[in-house]
């Protein structure tokens, strides 16, 4: 496994936004029927997502994530020197779309600016990435940027996956502070499972590959171009090695899980969630589960959840939380850290979007 440490950052805000558009598991009955969505709610205790409209993106999402923690905090956004967005919905193939997101927030020329493509484990690989950027550098001020619209690749037609996923943007504001708790990390990859999560077509391999939606092995519809995951094995992957590499980081830093007053995890699956709780022997009320009114949020889905912990907890305070994530890749991640829910800003909605983002051919 990869480890490492970062001294002197600190999270001094969290944003979460959700489009306004919400779906409830019960109106899908009439397209998969009665029986069969209750099998779902029942399996995977997902019971509404928000999906963005048609024009709107994960940057649209991410740009007022953040917009809301630059004018509450009221931070000069010249003084932000990175800007990385997690994301496998990007507005375009090229550039990178953090690019228009320095430049919609209004951010200095003397920034550092670029995407990393990557789902589940996002948050975490991306909250490793600008601590050790901001290390290494003058950079004293950071935001990371995590957005996915994944309604947007998934077939309407699809019922293992178009009930479960939901669409959200999020923004973490870091900054550079001397004597405050480490953050610690820890990461394992799985390349040679690439394919149990995946979209086969839309970029440079299996180019020309049909739009046409038809009926897979496993039942659904969808295209080359709609997501499709191997359920059983990345089910069997969260249920059987995920508890054990959790397990095995605690006894590396010679921990507990009494050492943690929250087990903030990647929101796969309702009984996924409470059987990791069972395999690593700590109580469900210490794992929250904000997937029932989310849905499975991809990279989103920690930030969201920390923010959904935020609404439902009467005690705001600073406390030790073990986050970790997994799934596409395939991938694992593991994050032990100090968040303060004060600096957490409330879960907001919109529909707004950027209509200067259009190319016209003129």
């Amino acid at each position: 496994m990869v480890n490492g440490k970062i001294q002197n950052i600190s999270i001094k805000a969290i944003s979460c936004v959700l489009p306004e558009n919400i779906v409830k598991s019960v109106d899908r009955y009439s397209d998969f029927g009665k029986e069969a969505v209750d099998k779902i709610i029942d399996k995977t205790g997902v019971e509404s997502i928000f999906q963005a409209l048609h024009e709107q993106t994960a940057s649209d999402l991410a740009y007022i994530a953040a917009k809301r923690i630059i004018d509450t905090k009221k931070i000069d956004p010249k003084s932000i020197g990175a800007l990385i967005l997690v994301t496998q919905t990007p507005d375009y193939r090229m550039p990178a779309t953090a690019f228009v997101l320095q430049h919609r927030l209004d951010l200095s020329d003397n920034c550092i600016c670029f995407d990393i493509n990557l789902g589940c484990s996002g948050y975490i690989n991306g909250l490793f990435t600008i601590t050790s950027l901001m290390t290494s550098s003058s950079i004293d001020r950071a935001l990371l940027l995590v957005a996915e619209t994944p309604s947007k690749r998934i077939s309407s037609l699809d019922r293992s996956l178009s009930m479960i996923f939901g669409d959200c943007g999020t923004a973490t504001f870091l900054e550079k502070e001397s004597n405050v708790e480490p953050m610690d990390f820890m990461f394992k990859s799985f390349g040679d499972r690439f394919k149990k999560i995946i979209i086969p077509a839309g970029a440079y391999r299996n180019i020309g590959s049909s739009y046409e939606r038809v009926m897979w092995n496993d039942g659904n519809v969808r295209s080359d171009y709609d997501t499709y995951m191997h359920g059983q094995d990345v089910f069997a992957f969260t249920i059987m090695e995920v508890p054990q590499y959790i397990k095995e980081y605690m006894i590396a830093k010679n921990k507990d899980e009494s050492d943690y007053d929250f087990f903030i995890l990647h929101q796969a699956n309702q009984y996924i969630l409470k059987q990791i709780a069972k395999k690593i022997k700590t109580k469900n009320s210490k794992i929250p589960i904000s997937m029932h009114k989310y849905g499975n949020t991809s990279s989103t889905s920690i930030p969201l959840t920390l923010s959904y912990l935020n609404e439902v907890n009467s005690i705001k305070d600073n406390f030790n939380m073990l986050l970790s994530a997994f799934g596409i890749g395939l991938s694992f991640a593991i994050a032990d850290i100090k968040i303060d829910l004060n600096n957490i800003l409330p879960i907001f909605h919109s529909n707004d979007y950027y209509k200067d983002g259009e190319v016209k051919h003129d």
